[in-house]
């Protein structure tokens, strides 16, 4: 089934608009809060007098519903074919819960087409696709453009031109599009050049042929990229044009008023046209042909709505800076060019390096004199533009952060403070590092003390054989060390019956007898091998024995 399009007797009558559009005192949708007291036109020009925002952007709507058709001015002729389905109704629309439907397509259809567009694009009842079609409808097909009784700027002697255009407009490019819900054959999208499958819904421009179809959200604009509201369209050089679009293609549209322009002589100005005297002032609405104006935000103002809007007060001497002035600005504050004068000595800063103070500009010498810090190292001063070292509480200039040692310039290299001076890593190292007691070498990790003297761990050896002594038992003899073993075989007392060094190491105790020793364990008797530690003994010869065994000896 497909639905109703526009036969060669369908006509255009001009009715006029059959549904009101209400603006004034509507809120803008773009401002918000901006536009407290709604929508309220100049005499001449679509924008808002409270917030400047153009009528689409204000939330216009329509007093009754609106059948694009009756805006448009057509009408269906009696002898229409009786197949066609009639034009889609106020009813239907409700009823399937939209502000309009596609005409001609059963329920589970219209959802189909509408899951296809855009979710905030879809004129769903109450919500924010309701409100964008109603501007759309204002957009797309502006009454001036529909109907003469909605000009005001054609004057009679081109009112002929206007119908002349319009009559032809209707004829040869003006038409509405209908939604298909089935073809005999696959088909490309002219817009996104994908296929358009022959079950799925499309729209179709009769005047373009029965054989293109477009997917939903496809069937938008040349221009604008909008969806062409309730499928209205033009042709223009075989593309697509919301009626709005396809006019400016043949026709100046006035940048103000809003309406086509049918006068053979206009204003071109900013890259826009205008009717004659509607290229004005946007704050005053004074008339700028022949004038000087200042282009802000893409508006136009005449010279003295822009010094009193934009222009910026001059903080010497509280005149406007006016467009014919330099503006001078450093931060929040502006000046006269001849204004920009230091604060002190009155000398003018213009291209000159200047420091501030307290909402004050001064010259570099009078900056320093007064406000500038001095270096901790030379103790001058820093002047503007010098650039500074800081390091906590101190600062210097860049040449004097050096190195105390050295006086190598520190820069962003790593450094080492030690009291009030500044030392390069090396030289600290020089100065401060702990060296080793026998290389002499700094140590840097794993160091040994002996005698509060550092060692390296690899230096700190026995002083007979060289084996390391970090972590192992060692004893010493006149300041040097020796490991366990060599001490023993050098300066130990040997034990008079194992004849082993007694070294002392690890607490060994040991018993000495006029020129003999022996290990505890050692001291023993001759005969019965019994301790003889702690108890008499009798010496034999070269042995000792206890009391008892002397005794049966002698017996």
């Amino acid at each position: 089934m497909n639905g109703v399009h526009r036969t060669p007797h369908q006509n255009f009558i001009d009715t006029g608009i059959l549904v009101r559009e209400v603006d004034d005192a509507r809120p803008c949708l773009s401002c918000q809060d901006g536009c407290p007291t709604g929508y309220k036109q100049h005499p001449w020009r679509k924008t808002c007098h409270s917030c400047k925002c153009p009528r689409e952007q204000h939330d216009v709507y329509h007093e009754e519903w609106v059948n694009v058709r009756e805006r448009l001015g057509f009408r269906l002729d009696v002898d229409q074919d009786p197949d066609k389905p009639t034009r889609g109704s106020k009813e239907r629309s409700q009823a399937e819960g939209y502000s309009w439907v596609p005409p001609g397509l059963p329920s589970h259809k219209i959802s189909e087409y509408f899951s296809a567009l855009p979710a905030a694009k879809r004129p769903l009842l109450g919500s924010p696709g309701e409100k964008h079609r109603d501007r759309q409808l204002v957009l797309q097909l502006p009454k001036q453009d529909l109907a003469l009784a909605y000009c005001r700027h054609v004057e009679q002697q081109h009112t002929a031109s206007y119908e002349d255009f319009i009559h032809a407009r209707n004829e040869i490019a003006l038409d509405i599009g209908y939604v298909q819900d089935h073809a005999s054959q696959d088909l490309e999208c002219p817009e996104c050049g994908q296929t358009v499958a022959a079950h799925e819904v499309a729209v179709v421009a009769p005047k373009l042929g029965a054989n293109l179809r477009w997917h939903p959200a496809c069937f938008t604009c040349s221009q604008c990229n909008e969806l062409l509201v309730d499928l209205t369209y033009c042709v223009h050089d075989d593309a697509l044009f919301c009626e709005r679009h396809y006019a400016e293609q043949l026709k100046p549209r006035c940048s103000s008023c809003d309406e086509l322009i049918f006068s053979g002589e206009y204003t071109k100005a900013m890259s826009k046209d205008w009717h004659a005297g509607h290229f004005c002032c946007w704050q005053c609405d004074e008339s700028l042909t022949g004038q000087r104006y200042v282009l802000r935000d893409e508006h136009p103002y005449c010279i003295k709505c822009y010094e009193s809007v934009f222009a910026n007060a001059c903080e010497e001497c509280s005149k406007t800076i006016g467009i014919d002035s330099k503006d001078l600005s450093y931060k929040d504050k502006h000046w006269h060019e001849a204004c920009f004068l230091c604060s002190k000595c009155r000398v003018s800063l213009v291209d000159k390096q200047f420091g501030s103070k307290a909402d004050h500009i001064y010259c570099g010498n009078c900056y320093d004199a007064q406000f500038a810090s001095r270096c901790d190292g030379c103790g001058e001063i820093f002047r503007a533009g010098t650039k500074k070292m800081e390091y906590k509480t101190r600062q210097w200039h860049e040449k004097c952060f050096c190195c105390v040692v050295c006086k190598t310039a520190i820069g962003t290299k790593s450094f080492i403070p030690r009291e009030q001076e500044i030392y390069c890593a090396t030289c600290y190292e020089e100065k401060f590092a702990t060296r080793c007691v026998k290389c002499n070498k700094i140590i840097t990790s794993g160091g040994v003390t002996y005698k509060n003297e550092p060692w390296h761990r690899e230096c700190f050896t026995c002083t007979n054989c060289n084996t390391s002594l970090a972590g192992q038992r060692f004893t010493s003899r006149d300041e040097k060390p020796y490991c366990a073993d060599c001490f023993g075989e050098l300066f130990a007392k040997r034990c008079t019956a194992c004849v082993k060094p007694i070294t002392g190491i690890g607490g060994t105790r040991f018993i000495s007898f006029e020129d003999r020793h022996w290990h505890n364990d050692c001291f023993i008797c001759a005969s019965c091998k019994t301790s003889l530690v702690g108890r008499g003994f009798i010496t034999d010869a070269d042995d000792i024995i206890c009391p008892e065994c002397a005794k049966q000896k002698l017996m």
